[in-house]
This record gives structure tokens, sequence and C-alpha cells, in this order.
């Protein structure tokens, strides 16, 4: 059973809809949450536990989110993907839509967390927020305003194309907890030229990830491709994530 036929299941809350192997070693388990909509278990928490987010065109059913999905579970991060309501809808009725306005995104990943932490076997705190670029963001908001374990960041959206001067990080001071961020050096939401000029808190990190764009894709002649620097990006969360429990 693949993420999006978890849309057509009969809505059950908190109901298993289906088990299946993703690769050895890595199984995926499907809910749906009354409300909410499907999510998608991957991987045991063996160094920690990511709510996941997506990117602004492009779902969980995407081949990067599905690869970065089985590559964080390969390492140990147990991975909760959802996809958020206007993406649901996307599904729903065959048709693009944007998304909402952020705020409307940051209230709405504040449900789906509140919803979900009565799942986790330990507590509250083990639990990581993160997403894909627009998701990315949606997620550090949410850090910012409430709190959290920790942020993955996969293609952080520093600023629109083309416009250096917007900067996404007016809430980046409020964010206390440790900031992984996964950036391509010629990702043209922030280059690494563009980032390591940023005065970001003590708390943020970034891992540049070598002559990768916003999806990581890097050009022939760096010798290397997409899934060997989603593979990079999957060690490095989970070792932060690892280090974050032993010290708390």
């Amino acid at each position: 059973m693949s993420f999006e036929h978890a849309y057509a299941a009969t809505p059950r809350s908190l109901t298993s809809l289906h088990e299946s192997g993703v690769s050895p070693g890595v199984a995926s388990q499907y809910f749906y949450l009354d409300d909410l909509g499907p999510l998608e278990v991957r991987g045991e928490p063996r160094v920690g536990r990511l709510l996941l987010t997506h990117g602004a065109g492009a779902g969980q059913t995407s081949p990067f989110m599905q690869r970065l999905r089985e590559s964080l579970a390969l390492h140990g991060v147990q991975v909760w993907a959802i996809d958020f309501a206007y993406m649901q809808r996307i599904w729903h009725e065959e048709r693009r839509r944007p998304p909402p306005r952020v705020e409307r995104l940051v209230d709405e990943l504040a449900v789906w967390r509140d919803a979900l932490i009565p799942l986790a076997d330990d507590t509250p705190s083990s639990l990581w927020l993160g997403g894909k670029s627009m998701g990315g963001r949606v997620a550090s908001l949410l850090a910012a305003r409430d709190q959290a374990a920790g942020l993955a960041l996969f293609g952080y959206p520093f600023h629109p194309p083309g416009k250096p001067e917007r900067t996404r990080l007016a809430h980046w001071p409020n964010l206390t907890c440790p900031t992984w961020v996964l950036q391509g050096t010629r990702d043209p939401f922030g280059g690494e030229s563009e980032v390591r000029e940023y005065a970001l808190p003590a708390t943020a990190h970034v891992h540049f990830l070598d002559d990768g764009d916003h999806d990581w894709q890097p050009r022939r002649r760096a010798g290397h491709d997409q899934a060997a620097l989603i593979k990079e990006a999957a060690r490095v969360v989970a070792a932060a994530m690892q280090a974050s429990e032993r010290i708390r």
C-alpha cells in the first residue's frame, strides 16, 4: 500500500490501515487520524522520531520525500510523515492549488503534533520536527513559538529565489533547540556563499551538500548523485538526534 492509497481507505482514528515492507529492516505502517488525514510511520526509533512535512508543490508521495523517509529510517530515525490539508485536497480533487498562508500551516502542524505525542512510547521531548523547504519553514516557526526537541530542515528556503534581501530568518533568534539544516551548496533559496554570512543562533548548524540544488540534484561533473546526498543528509540527522538523546 502506498501513501496516497491511504486516502481511499475508510477513516478510522488511530487504526492501522496497512503494513508492508519497504526495504530490508524498514517497515511502513499507515494510519488515518480523524479530522487530520493519513499518517505514514516508517522505521523504528533507534535514535529518535521525526514529524516530517513536505514542500509547497509536492507532498509525501514525491520521489524525493519517499527516498528521504526511507534513508532516514535506515539510519534509525522513525519518520512520521503527514500531508497538509491543502495537499490532501489536491489528491482528492486532482487539481493543483497553492498552499495557504504559512501561519495557518503552523497551526495545522501544531494540531498534528498534539495528536501524535500520545502515540510516543517516551516523553514528548523526543519528537523532532522537520520538513522539506516550506515544510521546514513551518516546522521552524512552530518550534520558535512552542519549542521543540529539535529541528531537521531539508533545503530551508532562506529567501525566495532571486530575492536574497527577503530573508526568512526573523523567528530564528527564538530557536533554542538543536537545529540542523541540510542545504545544497547551489540552492537558489540560499546557497553556501549566502548562508555562511547569516548570523544564525548558536543552536543552528548547517551541513552543506556538495553541488546540490534545492532538491539536492548535483551536476554530472560533481561525481555523485542525489541518492548519495540524501544518504549523507540522513546520516547527519541521525547522528544529531542520537547526540541530543545522550545529553537529554
